[in-house]
């Protein structure tokens, strides 16, 4: 039993290292708002969360104090490589897509959303649980035009394909030789409607057997057993025969495009390895509608490569480069300066802590030689000879202006020490002179009553 035990802990050692070792492969995200955008905006913000777990940060607390700054300190340590970000215009709510540290940047006008509780509330029969947000979804692109367009673009950027491949790179890869079917619980579908214009849904995915009655369904998925009492057998059940409130008329959603044979055993009654199954997908939200206007080299700051809205002349873009050049050079001078200015400062610190050590050390010196020269007047009656050397003297430690420890320990001691010596002179003078020295009038009423 014992090497079966070790057996057990090496195993689950290994396998806790792989996992830990792919959760670090993994893209992390950060979803947060930026500036007023009140109730709806942060709400969808908070579904955009719940659609990147389990590798987004769902407690993440934005201040508004905070800057995009921040964001990018906190990012590197925890190994987060996509923000988005969620801010509201006068236009609209707008939503940008960045990878880090570099870019690009991706800018999207929300032309219209719906928030993942309005989603629910309009499906029939929705499934929602707890563990389907344990693992990643799986990405869907679909009417991604990746091949290089003959048009001639800002730099000669294709937008459908930097976009893709950000949105790939937003979410883990999946092998195909490895994956547990049982971990694919969800789906995001990107969807490109039209130039620049992409349809955002996300889904629950459920896989359920076919190929038999909806009465045989029952009693193999449903764990309690139909009512057969009025029944002389169960294939009257199967038939419907005998009993004319069940009915078939059910339309079965099923067809050949959702069906498909399971390469793996999958959870739930009569999905078996090689058997027909049905793929059924239930919606969860949120729902938006996006359009692609631009998009950046660097986080926000850099060179814009495509826009939709406004084009610019070679002499144009030119001058921005020029521009962008010379702010880039400007910081650099001034960050130089800065660290000139903070060495400098430092230096001046210590050079003037030397000086002040060294001038208390003198003044010491010249306190001792006087004392010493006071002393020889005093006991003497003239003056020391210029070539006698005074005597050495240790040099005592220096104390600051405020403590004022020993002089409350020396009072208190002498302050003791009196009223001691106080005691003794009196029991002293009382046994030589036989003085009776006789109570107040407060201590005779005591006396008195204590007599009683």
């Amino acid at each position: 039993m014992g090497k079966k035990k070790g057996r057990a802990k090496k195993a689950s050692k290994l396998n806790n290292k792989l996992e830990d070792a792919e959760i670090n492969k993994s893209p992390h995200t950060f979803v947060f708002p930026r500036g007023h955008v009140g109730s709806n905006v942060q709400q969808l913000a908070m579904d955009m969360r719940r659609v990147m777990e389990p590798f987004t940060a769902s407690k993440l607390k934005v201040r508004k104090k905070n800057v995009l700054k921040d964001f990018v300190a906190v990012a590197g340590p925890l190994g987060v490589t996509h923000f988005i970000s969620f801010s509201k215009t006068t236009n609209g709510v707008n939503m940008r897509l960045a990878r880090l540290p570099k870019g690009p940047t991706l800018h999207f006008k929300v032309l219209k959303y719906s928030l993942s509780k309005d989603v629910v509330s309009s499906v029939k029969k929705p499934k929602t649980s707890q563990g389907q947000y344990r693992t990643a979804p799986l990405l869907v692109l679909n009417e991604f035009k990746t091949k290089d367009s003959k048009t001639t673009d800002i730099n000669s950027v294709n937008p459908q394909k930097l976009c893709a491949t950000m949105l790939q790179n937003m979410f883990p890869s999946i092998n195909i030789h490895k994956v547990n079917l049982n971990h694919v619980q969800r789906c995001v579908l990107f969807n490109n409607v039209e130039d620049n214009r992409i349809e955002f849904r996300h889904y629950n995915i459920a896989v359920k057997p076919i190929g038999m009655s909806r009465r045989m369904k029952k009693i193999v998925t449903q764990r309690n057993i139909p009512n057969l009492g009025k029944l002389a057998d169960i294939s009257d059940y199967l038939t419907n025969r005998g009993d004319g409130s069940a009915s078939e008329s059910e339309p079965e959603l099923d067809d050949q495009t959702n069906e498909v044979e399971l390469p793996q055993k999958m959870i739930g009654a009569g999905n078996m390895k090689s058997h027909q199954s049905a793929i059924r997908l239930t919606e969860l939200g949120p729902r938006l509608m996006l359009e692609l206007f631009k998009i950046e080299e660097g986080m926000h700051e850099g060179e814009v490569l495509f826009h939709s809205f406004i084009e610019k002349t070679e002499e144009e873009k030119k001058l921005l480069e020029k521009s962008r050049q010379k702010k880039k050079s400007d910081k650099e001078i001034r960050k130089k300066q800065q660290e000139i200015n903070i060495q400098r400062k430092e230096d001046e610190k210590k050079k003037n802590k030397e000086k002040s050590i060294a001038g208390m050390k003198r003044k010491l010196k010249e306190e001792d030689q006087d004392d010493d020269v006071q002393y020889y007047r005093d006991e003497v009656g003239a003056e020391p000879d210029e070539d006698l050397a005074p005597p050495k003297k240790v040099f005592r430690k220096m104390r600051p202006k405020n403590d004022k420890s020993k002089i409350k320990t020396d009072k208190f001691k002498s302050a003791k020490g009196n009223s001691q010596n106080f005691k003794k002179n009196f029991k002293t003078l009382s046994k030589k002179t036989n003085v009776k020295i006789f109570p107040s009038k407060k201590v005779k009423v005591g006396m008195k009553r204590n007599r009683k």
